[in-house]
């Protein structure tokens, strides 16, 4: 392994490794410690979503012209998308609004790259024996897609507020009350549509380097 990569990989398993220490020494303070989180991510309208947008982007791996881009690792990233992101972003949200301490926002950020890229990277490593040449495209791309995941999926409906975001709420993370699904559709369609543009580009010529 070229020593950039040696010095990345140990500087980002070492971030990890310091995220989990901030989190042992207390998880009181990250919302996925407490089973109010887990209510709010397994409304049905937000599993049946991930089912179909997860499967959406898995099947169509093959047909991208990226040759890392297999059922194995998406399925992965799909999943650990679907269980973190509405959590990661909106503590980057509410750190920037000074909601939140630097070290929640800390480990939120190495939850992010976690789920975005360095499971990816991780993966391709002991697939290829060689660190992927598409660790820097893979960032961005899928830190697109990690962002549109968890606004959709914290968005929220009430009679004094309409249709926003949850993370802005001090309550985050409530559950919903009642079905909210009719009334957010249409605000979902902006993200899905970011996401249905980055495919398609990338089945199209926007492809990863070789």
């Amino acid at each position: 392994m070229p020593l950039f990569f040696k010095i990345y990989t140990f500087s980002w398993i070492t971030a990890c490794l310091f995220a989990v220490y901030l989190y042992v020494r207390n998880r009181s303070l990250y919302e996925f410690s407490h089973r109010r989180y887990w209510l709010f991510l397994f409304k049905p309208w937000k599993v049946i979503v991930f089912i179909f947008a997860g499967s959406v982007l898995t099947l169509i791996g093959p047909y991208t012209g990226d040759y890392t881009w297999d059922y194995y690792d998406t399925s992965l990233m799909a999943i650990l998308t679907f269980i973190t992101a509405p959590w990661a972003v909106g503590i980057v949200y509410r750190f920037w609004d000074g909601k939140v301490l630097i070290k929640q926002a800390f480990v939120a950020f190495c939850v992010w790259m976690v789920s975005a890229s360095w499971a990816y990277d991780l993966y391709m490593y002991f697939r290829q024996g060689q660190y992927p040449l598409t660790w820097l495209s893979n960032i961005v791309l899928s830190s697109v897609l990690y962002l549109c995941a968890g606004l959709v999926w914290n968005l929220d409906y009430s009679r004094e507020k309409g249709v926003f975001l949850s993370f802005t709420d001090d309550n985050w993370p409530a559950v919903s009350k009642g079905l909210v699904f009719h009334k957010i559709f249409l605000a979902m369609i902006p993200y899905a549509l970011v996401v249905i543009v980055l495919c398609a580009l990338i089945i199209h010529g926007l492809h990863f380097p070789r």
